[in-house]
Formats: C-alpha cells, structure tokens, sequence
C-alpha cells in the first residue's frame, strides 16, 4: 500500500503473513462465538477485529437478550408459531427450532467466565446479559483457547485463488501503521450490520465493510429491503437502548399528547416528527423499575444526567421521568433489519467457497422473515450462526488445509483501486450524500417508487464516481485508507437496500410502500440482489404471477 506521491508520512509496512485454519473477520457477539466454536474444535484461529474485541459493535453496548425457551415441545412450538405468524411467509421454522436449541445448550457454556445473575428463588437467568462483561467475558474465554487476536485491524479485502476458492484476507493495523496478511482455509464475515453511520448507539464500525469484500467475491444477498428499523432516542444522545421506552408518553411541539397505536410506534412518531418537534416523558415508568434501571442500564441514564437543561427546567441535567426531553428515531439499517449476504447453505456459508457468514452481517430471513428479530432473536442468532460457522469453517479447514501454499489475488476494488485513474473524491462528501438518501424518513419509513428510483439514480452516481477514481489503497495514512473503503461499503449497500426496495412492489414487514400499501400472497418470498457495477434482483422461486389478485393490506400502512 504505497503512500500518496509526495507525503512525508511514512509507507505502510507490509507485516509477514499469518496462517491460521480460519480467520474470522469481525470480533462482536458472532465473531466470538465463531472464533469459539473453531477452536474448540481444534482449529487454529486468527480473528481481526476492526475495533477492540470485546468492547466494539452493537451488543458491547446493549443488555443482550437471548431467545430463550426450554427444550419443551410445546413451549418451543408455540414460540415458534407465534413468529411465524409475524414473518411475512419467509421464515423457516426449521431454523428457528435449530437456534433455540443451540442457543439453549451453548450459551450456559461460558458460565467459567461470565458471572451469570440469579433470581429471588436463586435461580440461574440466562436470558438476559450485560453487554460489556458479556462480550469481555467472549474475548478471555477465546484467548485461554489460543485465538490470536489482532485489534483495531480492519479487513479490506478478501483473497482468492485461480479458482476463486477464499483462502484468505488483507487489512490493516491502523494504530501502527502496518498492513497485515491472513492466509486460512476459511473465512468467516462477522463484520455486522450497517447503519449508514446513524449514530447508533455502538455502530461506528459497522459500515458494511464484508457485504462489500463479500459482493467482490461474487456473493449475492437477500432481504434487503427490510432495512427500515429506527430506535427511539433522545435527539441530544446516541443513546439507542429502548427498554426504557416501553413506558414512553408523546408529544409534539405544542404540547398535545400522541396516539401511538400498539405495534406502529415507529411510523406513528415518524410521521409526527417530519411535522414538527417531538418530546417525551417517562412519567409512567413504575418507581421499582426506575431504582432498578441505573443498575441494568447504568449508560441509559448517563445522557440525561450530563445534559443542560430540560423542557420546562433548569440547568444541571434532566429528570426523564419528570421532565420532558426532544427525541428523534436513529435508523438501525440492517443492524436490527433482517437482510444481508445470502446464506447457501445450512453451514452458514456462502456462494463463494471457502467463505463463511454469521451474526447481522448474514440475512436473519429464516429466523425473522420481514420483520426485525429485535434483540432477542438476533442475539440467539449471532450466537447460534457463529458456532455452527464456526465448526463448519473448522471441518472445512482441516479437510483442505490452510491454502498457505497457493498463489492469491487480492478482490477489493471500489474504495481501494481506481477503475479508471485516480483524482480527488472526498470519503466524507460520499457519506452525506449516502446519508441524504437512507436516513430521512420520508425516504426510508415511507417508500414511494418514484422517491425510490430518484435515490438510487443519485446513489448510482456517488457509486460511478467513487468507483473509477477513489484510490484509497495509494493514501497517506491507514486511517484515510479505511475511510475511503467504508465511502464505498456504505455506497453499495445503500444501493442494494433501495433496488430491493424498488423491486418489491408492496408491503411486507418493516418495508413500507406508500404507493403499495398491500401485501401479495404471490410476493411471499425472498428477494435476492447482486451486483457491484451492474445491480440485478430476482424473486426466489417460480416467477410472481401478475398481481391482479386480492392484497391483503398491511397494518400501519396508511
């Protein structure tokens, strides 16, 4: 990675290559659990971690809370059918019984690292962790089992051989200014969700980064399109832990309490809020339950008591609970989405051999369908999807070795090589221009196909020229090298999130088509989109039949 002609930083040195059975590129809730599972199945393991593992990503911030039922045929039945019948028709059952009972058996595990709380009875409560200690317990619990850790070195590329197999990747140490090499006989992406720099609350590195070095190596996804959940947060704060909100009173800027209709939180407050200004009161939060919170969520309180002032008060912080404060809705993307690279397998892997995918940064369809799995679900999830990636990448590994002998050839390309010649094309100006068109929620809550189409010409735009004179493999620093790859990363997402939605012509789940506000039985399907330069899209299964039938309208659609 040579610097820009004429910079007085010094080059980026090249650090020996490492080989490892599998590299696991990402190191949140997925990561570790994937990282885990492959050592304990005696593979050697090396996991780049773009931030500091153990503290980086969404779940180091929240109080995860696991899908937990009891192995009881009825119990876990009724669970099951009760999601179902919230999927949209595009969940699988199967999987969901194969996650509950992973999750059920597994995560009891790391008791001889995490210290799981008890009840009155003294009973063990499994079902709901404390994010820090959860992910720090994660990071000794796979240290003590020889995974070599590398932080705040984020992954760029992925590496191919002749025959297109993934035998590895390419990144960089940001802090020492060194790039590094992983040669492995499997990849696992546990690189998260992107949420298009939102300000969600412990989203900063998830950019999209292995959608995008998965796209190179010609894999495709799915469910992109739901993409639109937004999480209640005080407009002063990133503060997105929405527990608290559950007991929430609304108002808008003259001072008249809003309806919020159950279930249709999100649209109700969006469509206030492109009105006018809207605050909250936490009045109705029980007392019991307000001592309780600054212990289970010490960081929810932290914002209100460092601001300056509320509504009606003075100085020296907010009382939410006596108080009214100014909120907004941060998009989630595919964070808290169900959409992302498609799964080809039962192993969680991928079209591209070799090449593995866990946690947010894989589609959720078969465990939430068109829906958010909220915090729950997508917890047992990343912790199943990495223990089952992670002996599937650990068996793979030691079936083919560790490819550290045959010649491999570096994917990225947008962000990293011009595909034309290089010139000024500045990383933050393609981040607002991404942001412009997948945060307002004019644009992202309520879909039109005429909005739709007019964003994704603009993001085709930003994309083109990124593309052919971005060339952030010739920048000075490592940080400005990461940047332009996080530019592009964002850019191809967006534009795969809004040619799903564009294809989609109704409304299923979380995607909203004002224009379209019915569901179709014909349209009860996936939708996969591909495509770096050349964006393309197909319904899974039979071609849809022309949609002249009956719709079932859609609750909230109006």
């Amino acid at each position: 990675m040579p610097n820009i002609q004429g910079s007085t930083t010094p080059p980026i040195a090249e650090l020996p290559a490492i080989a490892a059975d599998v590299l696991v590129i990402g190191g949140g809730l997925s990561g570790t659990w994937a990282a885990l599972a492959a050592a304990q199945a005696g593979a050697r393991v090396v996991l780049a971690d773009k931030g500091y593992c153990g503290a980086s990503g969404v779940a180091a911030t929240s109080g995860p809370g696991h899908w937990w039922v009891p192995p009881d045929p009825d119990a876990r039945a009724e669970a099951i059918r009760q999601r179902m019948a919230i999927a949209g028709g595009i969940a699988d059952p199967a999987w969901m019984e194969r996650i509950l009972d992973i999750t059920w058996t597994t995560l009891p595990t790391i008791a001889d690292v995490y210290d799981f709380s008890t009840d009155e009875a003294g009973t063990v409560q499994y079902r709901g962790l404390r994010g820090p200690e959860y992910l720090r317990a994660m990071r000794r619990k796979i240290h003590r089992l020889g995974v070599r850790i590398l932080d705040q070195s984020p992954a760029l590329e992925l590496l191919a051989d002749s025959d297109g197999t993934i035998v590895g990747a390419r990144g960089l140490r940001r802090q020492r200014g060194e790039a590094w090499t992983v040669r492995a006989g499997a990849v696992i992406l546990a690189t998260g969700g992107c949420a298009f720099k939102s300000r969600l609350l412990g989203s900063h590195t998830n950019t999209g980064d292995g959608h995008l070095m998965a796209a190179e190596a010609g894999v495709d996804f799915s469910g992109m399109e739901f993409s639109t959940y937004h999480t209640v947060s005080p407009a002063h704060s990133t503060m997105t832990r929405s527990m608290s909100f559950a007991f929430a009173t609304y108002y808008d800027g003259e001072g008249r309490e809003i309806a919020v209709p159950p279930g249709d939180t999100t649209r109700t407050l969006a469509r206030a809020m492109l009105e006018g200004p809207v605050l909250c009161s936490l009045h109705r939060m029980p007392a019991d339950i307000r001592e309780r919170l600054r212990r289970v969520q010490p960081n929810m309180m932290l914002p209100f008591d460092r601001s300056g002032a509320g509504v009606g008060g003075g100085g020296g912080g907010v009382d939410p609970f006596t108080q009214r404060f100014p909120v907004l809705l941060r998009p989630e993307g595919t964070i808290r989405g169900s959409g992302g690279i498609r799964l080809a397998d039962d192993d969680c892997g991928t079209a591209a051999d070799g090449l593995f995918v866990v946690g947010d940064a894989a589609t959720r369809e078969p465990v939430a369908g068109a829906v958010s799995g909220g915090g729950a679900i997508l917890a047992a999830w990343a912790l199943s999807s990495g223990v089952i990636a992670g002996r599937a990448a650990a068996a793979r590994a030691a079936r083919h070795g560790r490819r550290t002998d045959t010649p491999a050839r570096p994917l990225g390309q947008a962000g990293l090589r011009p595909a034309r010649h290089a010139a000024a094309v500045d990383p933050r100006a393609v981040t607002a221009a991404v942001q412009a068109e997948m945060l307002p929620y004019d644009k992202t809550i309520f879909r039109r196909g005429p909005a739709l189409a007019r964003s994704l010409s603009r993001l085709e735009g930003v994309w083109s020229d990124l593309r052919d004179h971005l060339d952030g493999d010739g920048a000075a620093t490592a940080g400005e090298t990461v940047q332009a790859r996080e530019s592009a990363a964002l850019t191809a997402v967006a534009r795969w999130c809004t040619r799903a939605a564009l294809v989609r012509p109704e409304s299923r789940g979380m995607h909203l088509r004002v224009d379209a506000p019915a569901s179709h039985p014909a349209l009860a399907r996936r939708l996969t989109v591909g495509g770096l330069d050349r964006l393309w899209s197909r319904f899974e299964g039979p071609a849809p039949q022309p949609l002249d039938h009956p719709a079932t309208p859609q609750a909230g659609a109006a």
